[in-house]
């Protein structure tokens, strides 16, 4: 695994996360890039907080929509938590995999930091399992 795409419908929350923990942590095993289908105008503001409490500035960032050209670099494709079943993922198109995570969009601020926590454990994994293979 080298180039790993995180897809979420909006791009402002969870795939942000993600791709921020990847290229900090994963440094040698893989380099991430996020995306979504439906873009928002900007980063949802308790992901940029709650990842400024962990140390990640996310203020230069904005949500991207995805495209052929990133899905063509990516070795691997995760998506964050879609609703397959109402017809809303944004990758169903292409072979991924999907985390599951809830989206942090609307929900206070503790829920966030449980959201960013569970999306640093599982991109920890991703790396330990990239280094094992």
């Amino acid at each position: 695994m080298k180039n790993v795409l995180f897809v979420c419908v909006h791009n402002s929350g969870r795939s942000q996360m993600a791709e921020a923990y990847l290229n900090a942590l994963g440094s040698g095993v893989a380099t991430a890039e996020s995306a979504g289908t439906e873009p928002a105008d900007g980063l949802n503001p308790t992901v940029v907080q709650v990842m400024e409490e962990a140390g990640f500035d996310r203020s230069g960032h904005y949500p991207k929509i995805m495209t052929p050209e990133m899905v063509n670099r990516a070795d691997r494709i995760i998506t964050m938590g879609c609703d397959v079943n109402a017809g809303v993922c944004p990758a169903v198109f292409i072979p991924s995999e999907d985390w599951g995570l809830d989206d942090p969009k609307g929900k206070s601020i503790e829920a966030v930091r449980k959201i960013r926590d569970q999306v640093r454990e599982k991109v920890e994994a991703l790396i330990r399992e990239s280094r094992e293979s």
